[in-house]
This record gives C-alpha cells, structure tokens and sequence, in this order.
C-alpha cells in the first residue's frame, strides 16, 4: 500500500471528498496524464492533486479550502477544450477540480421546458435524457461524446446548430455556481424573465472558470421536429455560398437549423484519411455547403422547402449541384463527414488551428485577401477552412505545407501566421475567439485585439470577485 506524502490541503481535500478521489503522484500507479494532458497534445502540466468532488456541498467545502491556503484551482469537465484552458501549469501547486462525477440529470419540467444537470453530465447524455423526454436539446458539436455541460458554459460552446437556437448561453436558464470563497449561489430557477439585477448568469457563462465554478445549470429544451432533412450543395464560391444562406433564411426562416461550408482542400482530407465515408462532390468545386432544415409539419412539406429552395440556388447559380439526403442514415452519414475534418487534418500532421468569427457579409474578402497572404509569406500552406458560415464562424486553420516537418512548421510559422490571421481578423471587424474560448492559448493576444476599455471593465469584475486570484490564473486575463 502507498503511503502518500503528508500535505496539510492534501489530507483536508481527502477528508472533504474521501481518498479515493484525491489523486496525486505520490501512487505510481496512478496515471494523472488524462487531466494534466490538453486534447491536442500539446500542453502537459503537473497538478498538486486532482480532486473529485461528489456533490455541490463537497465542490464549496475545496474550495473554501484551497482559498485559506492560497491554492489556484483550474476546474476541469471533459477536458476537450482547445485553447489550454483546463489543464494544470507545470508548477506542481495547482489542484485540477474534476467535476466528472456531477453528472446527474437532476430534473426535466415538461411545462416549463427545461432540464437540469449537472456541471459534469456529458453533452450526448443531456441529448439522450431530453431526446427519452419526448423533446430537443439542440446543442451538437464534434466532441459531444465527451464534452460536459460545465465545460460547454465555461467555453460558451457553439456547434452546428448555433444559426438557428444559437450558443450555449442562449441556451441556458439558470445557473449553480461555487464562488472564490466557497460560498453556493443557487440560481437554478429557470426563469425566463427575471429583471432584478445584474444577469450573473451570462456573466460566468464563457468566464473559462475564473469568475466562479459552475456545477449545476438549467437548460432550455424544445420540441422534436416533425422532420429534420439534410442537403449537401457545391457552390463555385465563398459569395455563392454566403448568397445561398440568405435564400436559405428566406424559404426556410426559422427551420434553418444548419449551414456549414467546408473548403475543397478540408474535404481532401477526409477523402484521404477516411475513404469509406464518400465525400459527395468535393473533386468538383471549391466549397461544399451543408444545410439542414427541421420542420414543424411534416417530411414532405420539409422536402418540398428544400427542393425548391435549391432549384432557387441553381437557377441564381449559388449551387452547381446538390443532393439531399434519402433517410436518416444517409444524413448522419453527411454530417459525420463535416464532423470528420478535424480528426483528418490531425492525422495529416500538426496544424495552427483558428476559431474566429467575422460579419457574414465580410468573410467572402477575409478568405480572398488572407488566403492570399498566407500563400505568400508561408510558401507551400495549406488551408483548411470550414465551419459554422450561417452564425459567421469559421475554423480558419492551417496545415502545415506537404513534406514539412510538423513541429519545425510550429516553432518558425505559428506566432508570425496567428498575428497574420488576427491582424486581419481584426481588420474585419471580427474576434479571435468564436466559441473555443481564450484559454492560455490567447490570453496573450487578447491584450492587442479587445477593446482597452473591455479589458479594464473584465480585470474589475475579475479582482471584484476573485481577489486571491485562485480560480484558473492565467486563463482569459494575465
């Protein structure tokens, strides 16, 4: 049996949450890389300990903990943030928060429509309980399998159905959160109107776990469609493709659920890496778009929307060719390419990844121009460009040039090509961050991108809340 180090926290942390669930270094066979490792592999930290509380009770009870000991806590979901903002410095003083074990569906109110979990419930679980419900909650993104509601608040996650129910904030009624100083603010209500103040809601909703922990929330749900068709169009351009979504806005109106565009040289990849998934039409133009519509009536009064809406296309010359999906297999099996890229690209090679939004009416001449200054200060880049056109943004990213040594491609072309990017970002009128949050990633960008006076507003609210400055340092503000 291993006798752990005496810690004084340490051993107050096993008593709050049992010993089983305070893990440290000190066992080793225990294996912290799961919490201490960011999803793309490129950050490793060391944690003090990780902690898995049970219940809200145990969450204020470490952190009242670690506030009277000075201890920075980094709260952590299902870890499948993308900008380094749920995983331990290398310092070894920092205990990682694991809500894992919150994932109760604690209630589903039918009348009021809406459903509460907890912090740790996995995103496909939510689906499920709402789906056994008899109803529809609509966020959908590619780590949904892993990904935790907490986190999804925290990074105030997007996906592919934001053009329509919108981000994750949109999404929420009501929240439970830890404070820095351990104290419980139970705001779980589920109104959809309540003017008495501040909205402290919104406000830790995309705060990345520095305002506050969240361990609870309550969720808005909706009714099943009657029917949810998917289309895949070629379009000869990035202008066809914004022109098609406004023609999509107009014959589909709210039933507009979906509106993806996917690069020619993305969709390679998927061809490439995963061949059995027949990309439909990739070879044949330079953007593919994927809509979807959900409808209130009926399938065939959902078909017959789609079908004239894209002999609408094809005759305006947005769409050269199209195909709408048969069954409900064939239209997953759309999807799962446009959910594929990302995987592809990593398994191509390293890339510089970029979630950033722009003014819909903007991106045709941001891709033309920054495209054409990639090209020319990387020789031989290539672009992978898609994501969420119908809500402005796009995964803007950048593989390094066929041949390149990955890591090398990092080190001399990763800071020169995300200065290029947001300078032109910023150009547009656009943000650095879409949904993937700030993290530690951007944190230090943030400075030479946000408005001055946003900034000092955000370190107020910060210092207001969070003195000691224990909850996730170094994420979103330095």
């Amino acid at each position: 049996m291993i006798t752990p180090i005496p810690h004084p926290l340490l051993e107050q942390l096993r008593q709050i949450c049992g010993p089983a669930n305070v893990l440290t270094h000190d066992d080793p066979t225990t294996d912290l890389s799961p919490w201490e490792q960011d999803w793309r592999k490129r950050v490793r930290g060391r944690a003090l300990a990780v902690v898995r509380p049970g219940d809200t009770a145990q969450v204020a009870a470490v952190v009242k903990a670690c506030a009277a000991s000075g201890t920075p806590i980094v709260p952590q979901g299902g870890n499948t943030g993308l900008v380094v903002g749920g995983v331990p410095n290398g310092s070894g003083t920092q205990i990682v928060l694991s809500l894992s074990r919150m994932n109760a569906v604690r209630a589903i109110d039918p009348a009021n429509l809406t459903i509460t979990v907890e912090a740790g419930c996995v995103l496909q679980n939510l689906q499920a309980a709402a789906e056994a419900a008899g109803f529809l909650f609509p966020l959908s993104l590619g780590a949904e399998g892993s990904c935790t509601i907490g986190g999804n608040l925290g990074t105030n996650a997007g996906g592919t159905q934001v053009v329509r129910y919108g981000n994750t904030r949109e999404l929420c009624l009501g929240l439970e959160v830890v404070t820095a100083q351990g104290e419980v603010w139970q705001g779980l209500s589920g109104l959809r109107k309540d003017n008495t103040g501040y909205d402290l809601r919104n406000l830790m909703i995309g705060s990345e776990g520095t305002l506050g922990i969240i361990t609870a929330a309550t969720m808005k749900l909706y009714p099943q469609p009657a029917a949810q068709l998917t289309a895949w169009a070629a379009v000869p351009s990035m202008e066809a493709a914004v022109k098609l979504l406004g023609l999509a806005h107009q014959r589909l109106g709210p039933g507009l659920t979906g509106f993806e565009v996917m690069g020619q040289f993305a969709l390679s990849l998927v061809d490439k890496h995963y061949p059995q998934l027949r990309v439909p039409l990739w070879q044949e133009t330079p953007w593919c778009v994927l809509l979807e519509n959900s409808d209130s009536e009926s399938e065939s009064h959902a078909r017959g929307q789609f079908e004239a809406l894209l002999e609408a296309a094809l005759e305006l010359g947005c769409v050269t060719d199209a195909v709408v999906a048969e069954n409900l297999t064939q239209a997953k099996g759309l999807w799962h390419i446009r959910e594929s890229i990302t995987m592809a690209q990593a398994t191509e090679g390293l890339n510089i990844k970029h979630d950033i939004s722009i003014p819909v009416s903007r991106i045709p001449d941001f891709v033309a121009e920054t495209d054409a200054l990639l090209a020319q200060n990387v020789p031989g880049v290539r672009m992978v460009d898609f994501g969420h056109l119908g809500d402005g943004n796009l995964h803007y990213n950048v593989q390094a040039p066929e041949g390149a040594d990955g890591p090398t491609f990092l080190r001399e072309f990763e800071d020169k090509v995300n200065t290029l990017v947001f300078d032109q970002v910023k150009r547009f009128g656009g943000s650095i961050s879409a949904e993937h949050g700030v993290g530690e990633q951007k944190v230090h960008k943030l400075p030479h991108y946000k408005d001055p006076t946003a900034l000092a507003m955000m370190r107020a609210v910060k210092q207001a809340l969070d003195p000691q400055n224990i909850l996730n340092p170094g994420r979103v503000l330095e």
